[in-house]
């Protein structure tokens, strides 16, 4: 397979490195280092998330979704100062400029308000917001706990794909401003005028994809849209900036977006990343005369300045003097196939 001409993505049983066995974790590193190299993305089974932790999320992510509009913006994510909560339809533009057709809900590890990046307002570390629902908190947060526990599990594959140890990221997790997304779709009778979520990398190491329906579709290096449907209990595993830029480009962050689908459809990313204050760079190893190094970048920092670039009520902070992009930031689109295909809109 070639990153060039994939049409299909790899499945790579990941129970080794969950359970942390021996020998059988290399082979496990091995193949999810061959799906970075040759596609991006790859599907992982064996993530030990067990179906009944997945189903209470769903659950409440219906319940909180169905709620009237008033009760949903009583979490807007405008309220935040490290944003977390509500996302309504049209508040997230990517760089095309699309409105994306969808609503979400963002959160990340809740810290309290005695935390010292909370009292330093860190501008994606602190408390979350949380609805006024019977069990979405304790239902959403045990699926966060389990997912991020299966991102620990990549990234040991990840380290040992890089010729490193298994726990050569373990210093970079303490306190890592890793999102999970709740994204819901409604049924759209109109789906084929309007792009759900237009085309993109994600900006940190690694993201771990659940979804309920078709409809994700991810760019090969040929500039042609390859679709990606359902694997039962399987999560989409796609490679972000961070490790684009940790393997100098050996590993590509390949651009994905959501085509236009009529039925309802929800999906839960977690966008695994480094602590904020983790410089990224690309590890000597990957670099050449003839592969100069890659500019590296603070974790936080990257993340901040491509949300801020993103949404809505983060551009209207900019504009307003309240905030401020970090000295060194990259547009968005500046990753992955995207970047080199810019403009491509596939068969």
């Amino acid at each position: 397979m070639s990153k060039t001409a994939f049409t299909a993505l790899p499945i790579v049983d990941i129970a080794a490195l969950v359970g942390g066995r021996g020998a059988a974790m290399q082979a496990a590193a091995d193949a999810l280092g061959r799906a970075a190299r040759e596609v991006g993305f790859c599907y992982v089974t064996g993530h030990g998330i067990a179906e009944a932790t997945f189903a209470g999320l769903l659950d409440a992510s219906r319940r909180f979704f169905a709620l009237p509009m008033e009760e949903k913006m009583k979490v807007y994510i405008g309220r935040s100062r490290n944003h977390r909560g509500y996302v309504p339809e049209g508040e997230e533009v990517f760089a095309a400029g699309s409105r994306d057709r969808k609503e979400a809900f963002d959160l990340a590890i809740d810290l309290p308000a005695d935390d010292p990046d909370v009292v330093a307002k860190n501008p994606l570390l602190g408390p979350n917001q949380w609805p006024a629902l019977a069990s979405f908190r304790s239902s959403v947060m045990a699926y966060y706990h389990a997912v991020f526990a299966a991102g620990r599990a990549l990234m040991r594959g990840f380290a040992l794909a890089l010729g490193e140890r298994a726990d050569f990221f373990e210093p970079y997790l303490r306190k890592p401003p890793s999102q999970l997304r709740l994204i819901h779709y409604p049924f759209n009778p109109d789906a084929a005028d309007a792009m759900g979520i237009g085309a993109h990398t994600d900006y940190e190491c690694v993201t771990l994809l659940r979804s309920t329906a078709p409809g994700l579709e991810v760019l090969n290096g040929e500039g042609r849209w390859i679709d990606v449907p359902l694997v039962a209990g399987a999560l989409v595993i796609n490679i972000g900036d961070m490790m684009e830029i940790l393997t100098n480009g050996a590993f590509v962050a390949t651009s994905h977006r959501v085509r236009p689908v009529r039925q309802e459809r929800f999906s839960f990313p977690l966008f695994f990343s480094l602590d904020y204050h983790t410089r990224v760079a690309p590890l000597p190893r990957f670099v050449t005369p003839e592969r100069p190094a890659r500019a590296g970048l603070i974790a936080g920092e990257h993340l901040f300045a491509q949300t801020a670039q993103s949404f809505t009520y983060q551009k209207q902070r900019l504009a307003a003097g309240e905030i401020r992009l970090p000295e060194k930031h990259v547009s968005l689109s500046s990753f992955g196939q995207e970047a080199r295909y810019a403009g491509t809109t596939g068969p």
